[in-house]
């Protein structure tokens, strides 16, 4: 088995354009997708969504607002889950709940690199 990381991008006005009934909507589908994935034993940790706020640090060290406003797409949070291939983790991807609403699922594999502190 290996372990890959679904990383969430949407849109910038994901929610903003979300009605309150179609945010309900949308975060059942989001515990539906996740509580399944959790019980079949595919997903090990459904992860968090991101804020919207964040920092970037170049190589100079130095400190800028972030996300960049000119991105079209957000990353809008990630989960971790474990499948024997990476064409199976896009086929569980497939369900993500934010397909529908023009996002996408990046799919990656972890490295396992272990480091100790």
């Amino acid at each position: 088995m290996a372990n890959f990381l679904f990383v969430y991008r949407i849109k910038e006005n994901h929610f903003s354009s979300m009605t309150p009934e179609e945010m309900q909507q949308n975060m059942q589908h989001w515990q539906t997708w996740i509580g399944e994935g959790l019980k079949k034993g595919w997903m090990l940790n459904p992860g968090d969504a991101l804020k919207m706020e964040g920092r970037v640090v170049n190589a100079k060290k130095v400190v800028t607002d972030g996300p960049f406003v000119e991105a079209k797409e957000i990353v809008g949070g990630y989960s971790m889950i474990s499948t024997d291939t990476i064409e199976e983790a896009a086929e569980f991807a497939k369900g993500c709940p934010c397909l529908p609403r023009g996002g996408s699922v990046e799919v990656r594999e972890l490295q396992g690199v272990k480091i100790n502190g």
